[in-house]
């Protein structure tokens, strides 16, 4: 391959036109994706293009997508180590080209090796700047809004990276649809009040107002993963919870044990199937408290709970903690919505919903946000 002499190295600090999607710690020497959906986005008039990334894991290692003007055309494994990569090359640098390098996994709360940053970029022309979008959206979730399944044959159980995608999400379907920028903030089988198997340790609103921390490890830490977050830097129009469906599960999961203090948690079921009411109570708590959390940190967005794509077993309880925090506070921009249910033939990877049911739950969220955004306008 002839090689190209006019590329010039520009690190991150030095691109003018620089946009980065998600939450950072604002260091840019280097950059780290932590969420899933996060992404740093260039226009550039430019023949070449190569991005400089440093990946590590322990077990999980990250993936990437590329996206060129809003259409992907390119998922990759980055294996460990300090190196460039090609974004693209032979384009006509005459003509302006919207690239987009995205997180396509979810921050591995699983692997504290685990991380991606972003050294420096190399091209053969100039950047130009990148329009804001008229809306920003954060989603939060568990392996649903993290994509899991939304790749792959239905035949995978493989619990790896492969089988993530924030591109084949409905967050990114939703997000394009609105014209809105978005951030994610999900981790698979993690829920309001415990996870999937009853571990009160893995829910999303306890590391809500930190950058990421839901990760553990000295190497997170080091790179900022537990600052508090600057919420002032991005406030969105709109807050979407697709959270309850792993709270569910714990009813039918056996107790988890604390191996350090000794205790057990469990969702219990009465004789008769139905959820205890204690636990039934803890829920509504749990989310109650964390609507209030996400109304201090996010004082002007409209909150909608979507719930629905893997059944609607707590759409009760749900229903019940949103009316409760709504009557107490007197909060009006709160409300619900039923996603649509995965079926088979929109099934995807792992018993999870697929990119068809993705696509059906963004079109059915594209809808009913149409409506919030052109009453706030």
């Amino acid at each position: 391959m002839k090689q190209n002499t006019n590329l010039k190295v520009h690190t991150l600090a030095d691109i003018e036109h620089l946009k980065i999607h998600g939450r950072t710690t604002g260091s840019l020497s280097p950059l780290t994706l932590f969420w899933t959906g996060s992404a740093v986005e260039l226009n550039v008039k430019s023949s070449e293009l190569w991005l400089e990334v440093e990946a590590d894991y322990d077990v999980y290692e990250p993936w990437i997508s590329i996206l060129i003007n809003s259409v992907p055309v390119s998922r990759q494994m980055l294996v460990a180590g300090r190196y460039w990569i090609c974004v693209f090359r032979g384009m006509n640098d005459r003509v302006v080209n919207n690239i987009r390098i995205v997180k396509d996994v979810q921050a591995m709360s699983g692997d504290p090796g685990c991380s991606l940053q972003i050294h420096a970029v190399k091209m053969d022309g100039k950047f130009l700047p990148v329009a804001d979008k008229p809306h920003k959206i954060e989603f939060i979730g568990d392996s649903i809004t993290s994509g899991e399944g939304s790749i792959g044959a239905k035949a995978e159980e493989d619990w790896i990276p492969m089988w993530f995608s924030a591109i084949n999400n409905y967050t990114r379907m939703t997000a394009d649809a609105l014209n809105a920028e978005y951030r994610v903030i999900s981790q698979s089988g993690w829920g309001v009040l415990t996870s999937w198997d009853n571990n009160p340790h893995g829910n999303i609103p306890d590391c809500y107002e930190q950058v990421c921390g839901l990760l553990t490890g000295a190497k997170n830490e080091a790179i900022g993963a537990f600052q508090e977050h600057s919420f002032e830097i991005w406030q969105p129009d709109v807050v979407v919870v697709n959270l309850g469906t792993n709270d569910g599960g714990a009813f039918q999961s056996p107790e988890w044990k604390d191996e350090v203090t000794g205790e057990s948690h469990k969702q219990r079921l009465n004789e008769d199937g139905t959820y205890h009411e204690d636990d039934i109570q803890a829920f509504v708590d749990a989310a109650e408290k964390f609507l209030m959390k996400l109304r201090k940190n996010n004082q002007h967005a409209h909150l909608v709970w979507a719930y629905g794509m893997l059944g609607i077993p707590m759409m009760p309880v749900i229903y019940r903690a949103v009316d409760v925090y709504s009557k107490k506070t007197g909060d009006k921009q709160v409300s619900v919505l039923q996603l649509p249910n995965m079926t088979d033939e929109t099934i995807g990877a792992r018993s999870h919903p697929g990119s068809l049911a993705h696509e059906q739950a963004a079109k059915e969220l594209t809808g009913y946000l149409k409506g919030i955004l052109a009453s706030e306008s």
